[in-house]
C-alpha cells in the first residue's frame, strides 16, 4: 500500500485552532497567532472594512455630485420595414400614437425612425415619421406612401 493510493475521506471535519492555549497548542505561544505587535495584535481590536489606518476613507475622497443633472435625453427609437408588415393590415396608416397602441414602441418615446430592413408587401400610409430613403422606395414599391 502506498501513501497516493489511500482514498481521500468525504466530509472530513478538521478540528478549529485553539487559540491561548500555550506553546503545545501548535499555535503561537504568547502571540497566539497574532504576530508581535501592531494594532491588530491588540486586544479588543475591531475595525470597520472601509478603515484605511488612519488615511481619509476612499469614499470620503471621491468627489461628489452636485447641482444641475440635465434634462432628459429625448427619447427615440428605430423600427424596421419587416416589424412594419407583420404588424399592420393592408391600407392602415401608421403614426407615432398607433405605434405606442400596438406597443411596437415605448410610451416615452418622442421619435421614430423607419428603417429598411427586411421586406414589406402592403400598402400602408406613414404619417409624421422620419424614413429612411431605403424603406421609403420599399414602401412605395408596395403601393404605399410617405407624407
Amino acid at each position: 500500500m502506498y501513501l497516493e493510493t489511500i482514498p481521500k475521506r468525504k466530509n472530513r471535519i478538521k478540528k478549529g485552532k485553539r487559540l491561548g492555549r500555550g506553546y503545545g497548542s501548535g499555535v503561537g505561544g504568547h502571540t497566539v497567532g497574532r504576530g508581535t505587535k501592531g494594532q491588530k495584535s491588540r486586544a479588543g481590536h475591531k475595525s470597520l472594512v472601509a478603515f484605511e489606518g488612519g488615511n481619509v476613507p476612499f469614499y470620503r475622497r471621491m468627489p461628489k455630485y452636485k447641482g444641475f443633472k440635465g434634462s432628459p435625453k429625448v427619447g427615440s427609437q428605430a423600427i424596421n420595414v419587416d416589424t412594419l408588415s407583420k404588424n399592420f393590415k393592408k391600407g392602415q396608416k401608421v403614426n407615432i400614437e398607433v405605434l405606442k397602441e400596438k406597443s411596437l414602441v415605448k410610451k416615452s418615446t418622442k421619435k421614430v425612425k423607419i428603417l429598411g430592413r427586411g421586406e414589406i408587401d402592403k400598402k400602408l400610409v406613414i404619417e409624421n415619421l422620419e424614413v429612411s430613403p431605403v424603406a421609403v422606395e420599399k414602401i412605395e414599391k408596395a403601393g404605399g406612401s410617405v407624407k
